[in-house]
C-alpha cells in the first residue's frame, strides 16, 4: 500500500450536521458505524444544523468553539465530519483546532485500505487514494511551496510541491496500467462464460444487508463475514448448479453505501462491472433496518451511475429473523418472483430463493421418456453423465426407455457431440 496508518491517533470527536436538503442529508447513526468499522474510538458526538455549509470552515463559529472545546475536554487527536469537505475547509479546521480533520470520504477511504485483500482490490484503493490526496497535498505543509535550496537541496527548479505532485501523478498512471491489465483479465473470462452460457448472478445491496453470509450460504464458502461495513471488498466467484438452470457463476460485491464517494466508484469500475455484465442481479436489502426503503434508493442510484440499472433483479429481503416473519416468494400479476424474504443467517428461506432464481433464469426445459436402442449407447451414456435421466425401464422386447429432464442447450449440445440428428430420436411421451 502507498500508504502507511498512522499508529494510534485514533480517539475521534464526530460532527454531524443537519440540513434541509435532501441531497446534503447524512445519518449520524452511520457515521458511528463508519468510525467503529475503521477502528477508532468515537468520544462524543456534536450534532447541528444550517441552511448550508460555511465556506469557510463548513461549521458556524459557535459550533467551531464547541467542537475546540470537547477536543480540549477528551484529549482527542482527531475530528472526523460526516460530510464531505472542501480541501480549504480542512485546511482551515486544521489550522483553528490544532487537530487532524477526516471527512467522510476521507474516513471511507481508510476502512477500504484495511479490507483490501487483493492485488486488484489494493490497487483500487491505492488510486483513490491517490487521487483523493492530490486535491489535499498543501494541507499543513506550506514549507513544501518553497523551492528547493542549500548544499545538496538544488533541484531543477521545482518547488517540493510540484514534486510531490508528478510523483505522484507518476504513481497514478502506473497503478491505471496495472489496472488495465487486471480488466482485460476479467473481461475474458467475461466473454468465456458468456460463449459457453453460463449465466452470471451479482449480490448487490447495501453495505452490511448481509451479502457475504447469503454467499456463504449457498455457495458453502467461506468468504470473510462480520457486523461491520464494508466487511467485504474484494469481489468473489464461486460457480454452482441450479436446477432447471445448471452451472451459474455468483458473484459477492463490495456493499454500497448512501453518498458514495466517486472517485472510489471510479476506481472499483473493473469489480462492480460483474453487476453491469450479470444476468440478474439479487439485490440484497437489510428488511430490520429502519432505513429499509432508503437503503434501497442508495443502492438503485449506484446502480443507475454504474450502467447496471437495466439488468434484471430479483429483491431479496434479509435478516426476517428479527422480524418474527415467515420466508415467502412475493410475485407480480404475472406470477413472476419479485421478492424473497428470508434469513441468511439461519438459512430459513434460502431454499425459496435458489426456487425464485431457477424460475427467473431457467431456460428451455427437455422433459419425456426417450427410446433409446442398444446402438445407441453412446446417448444413453452421455444423458447419464448429464445427471438427466430421472428413470431408467425396459419394455417387454428390452427397449431402453430413459424418462428425461434437462435444458434443451445441454440436450442439442450432446446430440451435436454425438452427431445425432434430433428428428431421428423416437419419444415414448412427447418432451
Amino acid at each position: 500500500m502507498f500508504f502507511e496508518r498512522e499508529e494510534g491517533g485514533n480517539a475521534a470527536v464526530l460532527v454531524h450536521l443537519d440540513f434541509p436538503e435532501e441531497s446534503k442529508r447524512e445519518d449520524s447513526d452511520e457515521l458511528l458505524e463508519l468510525v467503529k468499522s475503521a477502528g477508532a474510538e468515537p468520544l462524543t458526538l456534536i450534532r447541528g444544523s444550517r441552511n448550508s455549509p460555511s465556506p469557510r470552515f463548513f461549521v458556524g463559529e459557535g459550533k467551531l468553539e464547541e467542537i475546540r472545546l470537547a477536543i480540549d475536554e477528551h484529549q482527542a487527536d482527531l475530528v472526523l465530519f460526516n460530510h464531505s469537505l472542501k480541501p480549504s475547509q480542512e485546511r482551515n479546521l486544521e489550522k483553528e483546532l490544532n487537530c487532524r480533520v477526516l471527512d467522510r470520504t476521507g474516513l471511507i477511504l481508510d476502512i477500504f485500505a484495511q479490507r483490501a485483500r487483493t492485488y486488484e482490490g489494493k490497487l483500487q484503493v491505492e488510486l483513490a487514494q491517490l487521487e483523493f490526496l492530490t486535491t489535499r497535498l498543501v494541507r499543513g505543509r506550506t514549507y513544501l511551496q518553497s523551492q528547493k535550496g542549500g548544499i545538496g537541496l538544488r533541484g531543477p527548479g521545482e518547488t517540493q510541491l510540484e514534486t510531490d505532485r508528478r510523483l505522484i501523478r507518476a504513481r497514478i498512471n502506473a497503478i491505471q496500467k496495472r489496472l488495465k491489465k487486471v480488466r482485460v483479465q476479467r473481461e475474458t473470462s467475461r466473454r468465456a462464460r458468456v460463449q459457453a452460457e453460463i449465466p452470471a448472478v451479482s449480490l448487490v445491496g447495501y453495505t452490511n444487508a448481509g451479502k457475504s453470509t447469503l454467499f456463504n450460504r449457498i455457495t458453502h464458502a467461506e468468504v470473510y463475514t462480520a457486523d461491520q461495513l464494508f466487511a467485504t471488498l474484494d469481489p468473489t466467484l464461486r460457480r454452482i448448479e441450479l436446477e432447471d438452470v445448471g452451472k451459474l457463476i455468483l458473484a459477492d460485491t463490495v456493499g454500497f453505501i448512501r453518498h458514495l464517494p466517486h472517485k472510489l466508484v471510479e476506481a472499483f469500475q473493473a469489480t462492480l462491472q460483474e453487476a453491469v455484465e450479470s444476468t440478474l442481479l439479487l439485490h440484497l436489502v437489510d428488511a430490520a433496518s429502519e432505513e429499509r426503503d432508503d437503503n434501497i434508493a442508495q443502492v438503485e442510484e449506484v446502480l443507475e451511475e454504474i450502467g447496471a440499472a437495466s439488468v434484471p433483479s430479483l429483491m431479496v429481503f434479509n435478516k426476517i429473523d428479527l422480524l418474527e416473519q415467515k420466508p415467502r416468494i412475493d410475485r407480480n400479476a404475472d406470477g413472476i418472483a419479485e421478492r424473497v424474504w428470508l434469513s441468511a443467517a439461519t438459512g430459513e428461506g434460502c431454499e425459496l430463493l435458489l426456487q425464485a432464481m431457477s424460475e427467473r433464469l431457467a431456460t428451455k426445459i427437455v422433459k419425456g421418456t426417450l427410446a433409446v436402442e442398444p446402438e445407441q449407447a453412446r446417448l444413453r451414456a452421455g444423458l447419464f453423465n448429464l445427471d438427466a435421466v430421472v428413470n431408467e425401464r425396459y419394455n417387454d422386447e428390452g427397449q431402453c426407455q430413459l424418462q428425461l429432464r434437462l435444458s434443451q442447450k445441454d440436450f442439442r449440445q450432446l446430440l451435436s457431440q454425438l452427431n445425432i440428428q434430433e428428428e431421428s430420436l423416437v419419444w415414448m411421451t412427447k418432451p
